[in-house]
């Protein structure tokens, strides 16, 4: 027996096995690594008989040695075939034990000095499989966008389509291992990875992992990592296929498109442009750099045009933002601080002329004239810069700056070219936000120009007005508040709301406050004067262009304080109540009936008169200041009335009440103006104030000039004595003459000398310049040379003329 023959057939093995019939027989091909082989010997007789040969026919050794091979061959040819007659290669159809046949092809060989001849054969379908395997090999091994690489048990690298161009530049050998490639780091994740498949055989799909060749760690490459188990023939592992696919471009694409899409969503969304700068500024990391700042021109941060500059020196620009906000940066870059001088470099040639640079330290120094100052201005481990102008309209409006540290990588030419697509559209927010700091500033010095000043002091109260502007849109929405003083002591309260916003509501706010102003010296009654300017605001409308028609118009509070009388009257066209703080704590909203806003015309308007005490603070608001947040205006004016009672004590300055309920119920970034105007009342004694009536009788003339010469001298007047009996004997005399009785006369004494006349004549007087001839006429003439003024106002069925003398300090 051959020494290739089996001592002995196993026991069932033709039972046991199977096979695929090239003739069209149904079976199972036998599992085995071929190829089968047996051995003839001159005659073709089979003398030598492998497992191999057993595991594809199912017969034994002892059953085929010494039989002729063609007893196994299922067609065989007519002429009985010696050894010498085997063809090198073929085809043909193998008996097996169970009947079956098997179509195999073979190769012969002659056994080196014998005569007998090896045959190897092979099922057709393996030798086709091994074919398609090998042709798949040969076409993975050629793809030069697919790294393959084949590990064996340890890991070690058996065969690879690797070339020195697809790693770093250094050819990849067998026996190498990942490690001799890769930085170790990167080399012990990916083995994990394939260890895990190894011991699982559990494949991994698409795996993203990033690394660094060993001796070129910069740039970091984005892998795609697939991988999968290998087998022998018996099941066992005999390694792991790993497919890497380099997916740095495709990632660095997406992350720009990414990029691009962030900052079209988060800048430009607010109007402030220091917000803006910020929000360009950390929409750039991580994604572009390791440190950015974004400068801004002084002007830019002023809403003002920064003025076109060209070469080195001081660019005026000041930092505006800085990210990431956990970042250690170097002593000369803070934020707000400026931005030194620099020199005339090409490089800054090229950015004025609104060009992207990408620069080093060398660069950077050369710009900055030394390294001492360069190093105060660098990040550390800095080793490329871009810097991209915010370029508007032909204008530098400023810079964004961006640091890569470290072992990241170069900027390219594709990122030049989004960050300049970047900084277009940044430059575009800042501008339009520019423009609103412009409008804003400007609106808001409007506003504060035509406010009165925020607390006032009179004979009447003393009061303390707050404004808050809105958050939102141009800045301010015209409300005002205003303390107006009035003769004879009393005071002028009002609180207003303009339609619109912007300096539109501000230039109408300043003429109804002018308006009200002038309307307030003729002293009308609150409703008579709401009636004039609701008539006003017609006329504005109508003067207005066509688009604004529906627009124009304003809610409006007017109150007038009598601290003699301790009565104040009111009027609302539209607006919301006063709210009153008794001098014990309690507050309450005033039972008011609003009339229509200025608006309307043709509604009549109602005055409401209450009384009040001294120390009492009556509060004057805008709807903003009830409306905020998800309150309703109810639940404002609750709250409203709950921290006024809570606040408004005698104690307290009444500015720094009115800045802490502002702070405690308007929000943030309020929706609308919020203004809130507190009078504390005051009363004159009633020992400075002294009342005569007068009789319809010429003969009290004297009677009236000797009472009030009288009550001066027991004031301690004497000084004024000769004019107030003149002035009293005229406005007497006039009162006899041309009014209806009653009449009255009265005094006030406080920091001016009040003499007040009144009679039922609702007729006003008229100051004239009486010529030489006339016998009358001269009256009012003489009552204005004596008084510091005087003047007249009209009440329901009565006149009042009064004047006012100044009361020199007592030593």
């Amino acid at each position: 027996m051959s020494p290739m023959e089996n001592d002995a057939c196993p026991a069932g093995t033709s039972q046991g096995a199977t096979s695929t019939s090239g003739a069209g027989q149904s079976g199972r091909l036998p599992a085995f690594v071929g190829p089968a082989a047996a051995v003839l010997d001159d005659r073709g007789t089979v003398v030598g008989w492998t497992g191999t040969a057993q595991e594809l026919t199912g017969f034994c050794a002892d059953e085929v040695h010494g039989r002729p091979v063609q007893e196994l061959v299922a067609d065989p040819p007519h002429d009985p075939l010696g050894a010498a007659q085997v063809p090198t290669t073929g085809r043909v159809r193998l008996r097996h034990q169970c009947g079956t046949t098997i179509d195999v092809a073979f190769r012969t060989t002659r056994v080196s000095g014998s005569a007998d001849i090896l045959v190897l054969a092979t099922p057709v379908p393996h030798l086709v499989d091994d074919q398609h395997g090998a042709a798949l090999l040969r076409a993975l091994y050629a793809q030069n966008r697919i790294t393959l690489a084949l590990h064996d048990t340890e890991l070690t690298t058996v065969q690879t389509n690797a070339t020195p161009n697809a790693l770093d530049g250094r050819p990849v050998q067998p026996g190498t291992r990942l490690a001799d490639v890769l930085r170790a780091e990167d080399a012990e994740s990916i083995e994990a990875v394939l260890r895990h498949v190894l011991d699982t055989g559990i494949p991994v799909l698409g795996r993203s992992q990033h690394v660094s060749w060993r001796h070129h760690p910069v740039p970091r490459h984005a892998l795609s990592l697939s991988a999968f188990r290998l087998q022998d023939a018996r099941g066992r592992p005999a390694g792991v296929a790993a497919l890497y696919t380099d997916d740095t471009d495709p990632l660095r694409a997406r992350r720009q498109l990414d990029l691009s899409r962030a900052v079209a969503e988060r800048v430009g969304g607010s109007l402030d442009v220091l917000r803006t700068a910020q929000e360009l500024a950390d929409v750039l990391l991580p994604a572009f750099g390791d440190c950015a700042a974004v400068d801004l021109a002084q002007a830019v941060l002023d809403g003002d045009e920064p003025v076109a500059r060209l070469g080195g020196g001081d660019l005026h620009l000041r930092n505006a933002a800085l990210a990431p906000a956990t970042a250690v940066w170097p002593p000369g870059i803070r934020r707000g601080n400026p931005v030194p001088p620099l020199t005339n470099h090409p490089l800054l040639r090229r950015f004025q002329h609104g060009e992207t640079v990408v620069y080093g330290r060398d660069d950077f120094i050369a710009l900055i004239g030394g390294p001492q100052p360069a190093e105060q201005l660098l990040p550390h481990g800095t080793h490329a810069v871009m810097a991209a102008p915010l370029h508007a309209r032909g204008l530098i409006l400023g810079a964004i700056v961006v640091w890569r540290t470290g072992p990241s990588e170069p900027f390219t030419a594709d990122e030049v070219d989004l960050m300049r697509q970047i900084a277009s559209r940044g430059a575009l927010a800042i501008d339009n936000a520019r423009r609103y700091t412009r409008e804003h500033r400007a609106a808001m010095a409007l506003q504060q120009r035509l406010l009165p000043p925020a607390t006032t002091d009179t004979p009447a109260a003393e009061t303390a007005g707050t404004y808050l502007p809105t958050g939102r849109g141009a800045g301010t929405r015209g409300d005002w508040y205003d303390a107006i003083p009035l003769p004879s002591l009393r005071l002028a309260l009002v609180a207003g709301d303009v339609i619109g916003h912007g300096i539109p509501a501000s230039a109408t706010m300043g003429r109804l406050r002018a308006a009200i102003q002038t309307l307030a010296d003729l002293e009308p009654e609150p409703d008579e004067l709401l009636t004039r300017i609701a008539d006003l605001v017609q006329r504005l409308a109508a003067e207005a262009p066509p688009g604004d028609h529906d627009v124009m118009g304003a809610t409006c509070l007017y109150a007038v304080y009598d601290p003699v009388t301790r009565r104040c009257a009111m009027a609302s066209a539209g607006h919301p109540p006063p709210v009153l703080v008794r001098p014990d704590g309690r507050a309450e909203g005033v039972d008011i009936m609003p009339g229509p806003p200025l608006a309307v015309c043709g509604m009549p308007y109602e005055t409401t008169t209450i009384d009040l005490e001294p120390g009492s603070v009556l509060a004057l608001y805008t709807d903003g200041l009830v409306h905020q947040g998800a309150h309703d205006r109810g639940d404002g004016l609750h709250l409203l009335t709950d921290a006024l009672a809570t606040s408004c004590r005698p104690d307290r300055a009444l500015d720094g009440t009115g800045r802490a309920i502002l702070d405690k119920l308007v929000d943030a970034a309020p929706r609308d103006d919020a203004t809130l105007l507190l009078a504390r009342t005051r009363a004159v004694p009633a020992e400075d104030t002294a009342r005569r009536p007068i009789p319809a009788d010429p003969a009290a003339v004297p009677d009236a000039r000797a009472w009030a010469a009288r009550q001066l001298t027991a004031w301690g007047l004497d000084d004024l004595l000769f004019p107030t009996e003149l002035i009293v004997s005229e406005l007497v005399t006039n009162a006899i003459r041309h009014g209806r009785p009653p009449a009255e006369l009265r005094l006030i004494r406080h920091h001016v000398l009040v003499c007040e006349v009144t009679d039922s004549n609702s007729a006003g007087p008229r100051l004239r310049r009486a010529r030489t001839t006339d016998e009358g006429g001269r009256g009012l003439f003489l009552v204005a040379q004596l008084a510091e003024r005087w003047g007249c106002r009209h009440g329901q069925n009565h006149k009042t003329i009064w004047s006012e003398q100044p009361i020199a300090p007592a030593h």
